[in-house]
């Protein structure tokens, strides 16, 4: 290490790829014990056209992401702008079929299988094994993406430095931020979208020295897969010919030119994107499960946008506490009379201010502001809707400019330093103080992604006022008393779940899947009036509902069970509403009224 920092051209590529890839697989080896969490279960549990294995590859081409959730829910709904990310979800498909169980047909999918936590089936046990396998190939397409970022950097940005290349990878590697991309499976998206940018940033800087093609057309296959991948591939329309003209000196003009292919490349996606998913209705949501700014004013939307993006910052520089979950109410509205949005506008006009100077010099800060900058649009609702506040994996590319930034200032400090020993030592020292940390940080959050109940509970810790979380810990809570053998306990956990549950409806009071969890809750409780309630709103919001028959049918058990028969008769006369001529309810009913004869 000190033989590096006299000559940093003596540590070697390969030792610095050994290093970092050594320290991926460690600091996220833990999260192979992990199940599944979150949108984990919709992208791939749930999934049929990934259940199919091969099988589902060409439906996974040719549909929104989330297509086969939504048939299953037997709506046409979809996410604002929709998702067209079929790379990532290919290779969850290729898994599946290599490691687990395809069916003979969609309907005998796993995705009809009621799973659950708590269940012990032969199905359940043999999925979640293979959930062990998806960890792993996230790990390992991690280690293979910060190598070949760290390449990215000693061949594109710290050309002449490369320790500074190094201090970035490093920095990028084992900053506890990412946890939730590499320990979320469904997060493969960004691991595999930041790989083939770096793989486009590489092979058309080879090609603009070496002029082959076959590295012309390797870098637009990665631009493609880039863009297959995740939408972000965008940014490199600004971020190529920006670095062509600070690293390799070319003219304005001819960085532009050189960026046509790739200009092409992109057009082709969006042609494609926008035949699978079209352009959306652009209807305003006022759910606020995907809309979080659904209560807000246009002025106070946009306020909480600049304001909110600070907190990406805050949690480069300081990553705790961390939080699968930064949904509505968890970040209040904010509106321009506040300190903190005039705070992030000031930031943002001295980042671009700083960007325009240092441009001018060709410094590669500018390059890293830029990096940063452009990522974080893409991200932070400002330009583009994106169905949430913010989240930690959302930051993901955008941090590359940070961890440059923050190697260039390292480095910056090393040179003031005159004794070249001092200088080895205050790195080794660094080194220990960000590495060591940062590894139990990490190592620590993958366990807390194990799966949603371990996820929720301890996130609910970081977010109480997430309008999400409160809601799955809630639904997690009534559905564990299922398996709960101690009846203290049980009764704790729904009147619990019933305390979250009239947080949420507080915050949304046409929240229909609260009023029915409430319910069940209430159920469970044996409380058949406070049941009723809930059923009598989810029915006056979604007459529809598909559980209401039922859980009208056990309400009237309820009150039967109490000899209370003229509510047990209204409860089953609304089961006789919903399904008339329904044989087992008009049994019922005709129970009720001899029953309510002879107690006359």
């Amino acid at each position: 290490m000190r033989e590096g920092i006299q000559s940093p051209g003596v540590m070697s590529y390969k030792i610095q790829a050994l290093i970092i890839g050594l320290l991926a697989i460690i600091f996220y080896g833990n999260t192979y014990n992990n199940e599944y969490a979150l949108d984990d279960e919709v992208v791939i549990v749930r999934n049929a056209y990934v259940l199919e294995g091969f099988k589902g590859i060409p439906d996974i081409l040719t549909h929104d992401a989330y297509e086969s959730y939504f048939e299953r829910l037997g709506t046409s709904d979809h996410l604002t702008g929709g998702r067209y990310r079929p790379l990532s979800i290919v290779t969850f498909a290729i898994e599946q079929q290599l490691f687990g169980a395809v069916p003979g047909d969609k309907a005998d999918s796993v995705a009809n299988y009621n799973m659950s936590y708590g269940m012990d089936e032969p199905y359940e046990r043999m999925f979640l094994q293979q959930m062990h396998i998806r960890h792993m190939v996230n790990v390992f397409l991690f280690a293979l993406s910060v190598i070949v970022l760290l390449y990215f950097l000693r061949l594109v940005v710290f050309r002449q430095n490369p320790l500074a290349a190094f201090i970035a990878a490093l920095i990028f590697t084992i900053h506890p931020i990412h946890t939730e991309v590499v320990a979320n499976v469904k997060s493969r998206d960004e691991i595999m979208s930041l790989l083939f940018i770096c793989l486009t940033f590489i092979f058309a800087f080879k090609y603009q020295e070496e002029k082959k093609i076959k590295l012309l057309i390797a870098a637009l296959v990665s631009y493609f897969l880039a863009f297959l991948s995740k939408e972000y591939a965008i940014t490199l329309l600004l971020l190529l010919p920006l670095s062509f003209y600070v690293f390799q000196g070319k003219r304005a003009m001819s960085s532009l030119l050189a960026t046509v292919p790739y200009l092409l490349v992109a057009i082709m996606y969006i042609f494609c994107r926008f035949s699978v998913v079209g352009l959306g209705d652009g209807a305003v949501i006022n759910d606020i499960q995907v809309n979080p700014y659904a209560f807000a004013s246009p002025a106070q939307k946009l306020a909480t946008e600049i304001a909110t993006s600070l907190n990406y910052l805050k949690l480069l520089l300081a990553p705790y506490p961390l939080s699968s979950d930064y949904s509505y109410n968890q970040i209040p509205y904010k509106d321009f009379s506040s300190p903190v949005v005039w705070m992030a506008i000031l930031f943002y006009l001295s980042l671009a201010a700083g960007f325009v100077y240092l441009l001018k010099k060709k410094n590669v800060l500018s390059f890293a502001i830029a990096f940063y900058s452009c990522n974080l649009l893409m991200v932070c609702n400002i330009v583009f809707d994106i169905g949430a506040t913010m989240g930690e994996r959302l930051i993901y590319h955008a941090s590359v400019g940070f961890a440059v930034a923050a190697a260039y200032f390292v480095c910056k400090g090393f040179e003031r330093m005159a004794v070249p020993k001092r200088r080895a030592w205050v790195l080794d020292v660094f080194i220990l103080l960000v590495v060591l940390p940062s590894g139990y940080e990490t190592i620590a959050r993958n366990k807390d992604w194990k799966n949603n109940e371990t996820l929720c509970f301890k996130d609910i810790q970081a977010s109480p006022n997430s309008f999400l979380l409160n809601t799955n810990v809630a639904a997690l809570l009534v559905n564990r008393t299922d398996y709960e053998k101690d009846d203290q306990l049980r009764m704790s956990d729904l009147r619990r779940a019933i305390g979250l549950l009239n947080k949420v409806l507080g915050m949304q009071d046409t929240y229909i899947l609260g009023y029915m969890n409430r319910g069940i809750a209430y159920y469970k409780l044996g409380d058949a009036d406070s049941l009723m309630n809930d059923l009598d709103k989810v029915r006056s919001m979604y007459p529809a509902y598909p559980m209401l028959p039922e859980m009208y049918y056990r309400a009237s058990g309820m009150y039967y069970d109490h000899k209370n028969f003229e509510k047990a008769r209204s409860a089953m006369q609304v089961v006789l509403l919903m399904h008339p001529g329904d044989p087992a309810a008009l049994k019922a009913m005709q129970t009720l009224d001899t029953a309510g004869s002879a107690k006359h």
